[in-house]
């Protein structure tokens, strides 16, 4: 149920040459940062992203520690190429990391014999990354660092969630996930090369 060799990577990367991999990895990191300077936007004041499901879907297709290091790192470089004047949030980074760590393990290393495998694994997927990434990691942070008032957490919680509207991001996010994950799993599955064509470098 549990395959324990896809926990560094995803079958593309375990059956590609060193080339590839790199290619792979840095392509992956580069949409990340991408992804980190041009895909927010508002709405009312509600702020947009899609970095929980580009963090996502890069764990699913490139595995869990790869997909975690192209996130972290993505973050980094967007954030050393166009600060915007703030201050850099290193749990920002650790948070989409995850969200690639724990997409890419729950999607390559948890094996379902069941006809719906993909949708219940998404939504474990989705559950895990906003109890640990949205609330856990990312709410914690900003409550401790920028609690000035002395709110208690509870409070700050429902406040960013609903008032700052982090609820909907998350939910866009995830519905996203839902309807493009099939066609990037379909895709995934037509591109991995098979091991008698993928020679090692």
């Amino acid at each position: 149920m549990f395959k324990i060799k896809k926990f560094l990577s995803s079958d593309i990367l375990s059956d590609s040459t060193h080339t590839q991999k790199i290619a792979y990895i840095a392509v992956m990191t580069a949409l990340c940062v991408v992804c980190n300077m041009f895909f927010e936007f508002k709405l009312a004041d509600t702020q947009f992203s899609l970095t929980i499901f580009f963090s996502a879907i890069t764990g699913m297709i490139i595995g869990p520690l790869f997909g975690f290091a192209a996130c972290f790192l993505g973050d980094l470089v967007g954030f050393l190429y166009n600060s915007g004047g703030f201050m850099y949030m290193p749990w920002i980074g650790l948070s989409m990391g995850l969200v690639a760590f724990i997409a890419g393990l729950i999607m390559n290393c948890v094996d379902l014999n069941n006809k719906f495998a993909i949708y219940i694994k998404i939504s474990v997927v989705c559950v895990l990354t906003f109890l640990i990434c949205t609330v856990a990691i990312n709410t914690t942070a900003f409550w401790l660092i920028y609690n000035t008032r002395k709110v208690p957490f509870t409070a700050y919680l429902v406040a960013r969630l609903f008032v700052q509207g982090q609820i909907w991001n998350s939910i866009f996010n995830y519905v996203m996930l839902f309807v493009f994950y099939p066609i990037v799993f379909r895709i995934k599955n037509s591109i991995k090369p098979s091991k008698e064509n993928a020679t090692e470098d």
